[in-house]
């Protein structure tokens, strides 16, 4: 059987086809700057170290689903010689809200719910409903999955999910904690499990998944319990443009003693903050790390922030869940920044959480970074929310 996993975001498409008798990516891709000028495809097959680029313009994401597609049977550069070799394709939805626990065969009545969820992820799930529109018109009969972000984390409790609002707030509105990047901390928490030579059942685990966005996981005996992402993502850790967690009464005293609008003050939380906000240089954490090198104070005051948060949450959970018996690092930053790491578990070892410096010297594969008399294991496991979908669209096809 083979699954191709589409992921839309405003802009870009990322995507793979996957062999599931041996759930292995036989190409993967990514196409960027979709409605913009540079359009472009890049897409690299399993055995090649070959990668196959297109620069097209792209009006919208119709088109890029299209070009993906017309790459995968690419005489030269494809990978299958029809489209009815696939057989399904899965898709990720950033906001599922209340109404969805697990993943979904997509019907219209499941497209509706999730265009009615848009208002709770107005820059993620409009994206994601034109990906699924786009492979509807474009390939109709193909079954069709979609799976929540937002899924692995209904199972915190009320008094982890609820915001001390009035009731009504969350009866007649919705407003209360959803959580996100659910698929990435489903999936290395149980990658983690298998590490240890245990079951996920008997363990308490910290997940990390540190990228452009960011947010961590508390998972109790393999249910989330408590996460750092909250309403929206913008909930949370100090994230590459997004500025995380603040006192909401910032927002009303921007709109009454600086004039802002609330679209402003929202287009400033989410995209000139975080990182870009607070070092004036750079949203890539590789580049505040460069800056730090060569002595930049804001640069440095960023990554001490970025550290101190990861920090203050990893604490935080284990309080909520009595204890903890592994932390893990995912995404971007998480799998591939050793500074981030050992920043965030520095000063620790009371707790005993204690990080080896020569182990952790690594990028991009799975490792123990702890050190040997670390009472919690530490480690760096890549996450791969795409094969979490593919599983998914499998197993509800079966």
């Amino acid at each position: 059987m083979k699954i191709l996993v589409i992921n839309c975001g405003s802009s870009s498409l990322k995507y793979q086809l996957i062999d599931m008798n041996t759930e292995i990516a036989i190409a993967k891709g990514l196409v960027e700057r979709i409605g913009m000028e540079g359009s472009n495809l890049e897409q690299k097959m399993e055995g090649s170290s070959e990668k196959y680029k297109v620069e097209k313009d792209l009006k919208d994401h119709k088109e890029a689903i299209s070009l993906v597609l017309e790459t995968l049977c690419n005489e030269k550069f494809g990978i299958i010689k029809d489209l009815k070799e696939i057989n399904a394709i899965g898709h990720r939805v950033v906001h599922g809200g209340e109404k969805y626990s697990n993943s979904v065969i997509v019907t219209d009545e499941v497209i509706k719910n999730i265009e009615e969820c848009s208002k709770l992820a107005p820059l993620h799930n409009p994206a994601n409903i034109i990906g699924i529109k786009a492979c509807q018109e474009l390939m109709g009969d193909t079954p069709m999955v979609v799976v929540f972000d937002t899924a692995f984390h209904q199972t915190m409790p009320e008094k982890a999910y609820m915001y001390g609002l009035p009731y009504e707030m969350y009866e007649k509105h919705a407003i209360r904690k959803y959580g996100f990047h659910g698929t990435s901390h489903f999936y290395v928490a149980n990658e983690c499990a298998k590490q240890m030579g245990k079951k996920i059942e008997d363990l308490k685990i910290i997940t990390c998944h540190l990228g452009n966005g960011a947010s961590v996981s508390a998972i109790d005996r393999g249910k989330s319990v408590d996460t750092s992402m909250g309403f929206t993502p913008l909930q949370g850790l100090m994230m590459g443009t997004r500025c995380g967690d603040i006192d909401p009464a910032v927002v009303t005293y921007l709109i009454s003693e600086l004039g802002m609008s609330a679209n402003e003050v929202n287009e400033m939380m989410n995209k000139k903050s975080g990182f870009l906000g607070v070092s004036g240089k750079s949203s890539d954490s590789r580049d505040i790390e460069e800056l730090e090198e060569k002595g930049d104070k804001r640069a440095t005051l960023t990554l001490d922030m970025y550290y101190y948060r990861i920090k203050s949450y990893i604490g935080a959970y284990m309080a909520v869940m009595n204890g903890v018996d592994a932390i893990v690092f995912t995404a971007g930053i998480g799998e591939n920044s050793s500074l981030t790491r050992a920043g965030a578990c520095a000063g620790m070892e009371n707790l005993g959480i204690k990080i080896d410096e020569n182990k952790n010297n690594v990028r991009g594969k799975i490792t123990e970074i702890s050190a040997d008399d670390s009472k919690v294991k530490v480690y760096l496991i890549p996450t791969n929310e795409e094969l979490v979908i593919a599983r998914d669209t499998q197993a509800l096809l079966k």
